[in-house]
């Protein structure tokens, strides 16, 4: 079965050959097979390629190792590897509550490329300071980590609901005024910074 990326190389290729015969031989436009032909080699063709290749792009960052190609993201990966119960990102990421393949995405999706645009702003600002200045050692999420990430997946979990902890703060947790990983509560996130200090785990070890 021929993925996204087969079908775009597909259509560029098909593209540069039907650009080319007009360069070569222009009397191909005469007549109206030739002017439909143009119209779908010049138009309908790079719009092909255009929602082809967004899509797939947009497929492949959605993947755990396109988040963590960035140098300044390496470190956020190797938390995931951490062997201490008590690492958010590592529980999720080692016992699958989330697809190992995509856990970056899974938790992270309101401040992504399909989030707000003022998130897509921040996430410019980022591709920004990879490329043309220095990221920032420790990265900071712009207005916190939103609770609605967590309740995407653990809203309405038998464990959840009936936990007489949660159960206690229940409005205060949906509405946001508290956060999930507030000091106390689920507060042992990335902690990059200690990964020097901390045992890894790594799969088939």
């Amino acid at each position: 079965m021929i993925g996204s990326t087969g079908i775009l190389v597909a259509l560029i290729v098909l593209t540069i050959v039907l650009a080319a015969m007009f360069l070569v031989r222009p009397s191909i436009h005469a007549g109206a097979m030739g002017k439909i032909l143009t119209f779908v080699g010049l138009c309908v063709l790079p719009a092909l390629c255009l929602g082809t290749g967004m899509s797939t792009h947009m497929q492949r960052s959605e993947q755990t190792k396109f988040c963590i190609s960035c140098h300044s993201m390496e470190d956020y990966g190797k938390s995931l590897y951490v062997d201490n119960p008590k690492y958010l990102p590592a529980q999720h990421f080692q016992n699958h509550r989330v697809p190992a393949d995509m856990a970056c995405y899974s938790c992270h999706t309101d401040y992504t490329i399909y989030g707000t645009l003022k998130d897509k702003i921040q996430g410019i600002k980022r591709i920004y300071l990879q490329y043309a200045s220095t990221p920032p050692k420790i990265i900071h999420i712009h207005d916190g980590y939103n609770n609605l990430q967590c309740l995407h997946c653990h809203a309405d979990a038998r464990s959840f609901e009936e936990n007489p902890v949660h159960i206690a703060m229940m409005d205060s947790l949906k509405t946001n005024q508290m956060s999930c990983i507030s000091s106390g509560c689920h507060d042992m996130v990335h902690n990059v910074a200690q990964l020097g200090n901390v045992k890894l785990w790594r799969l088939g070890q």
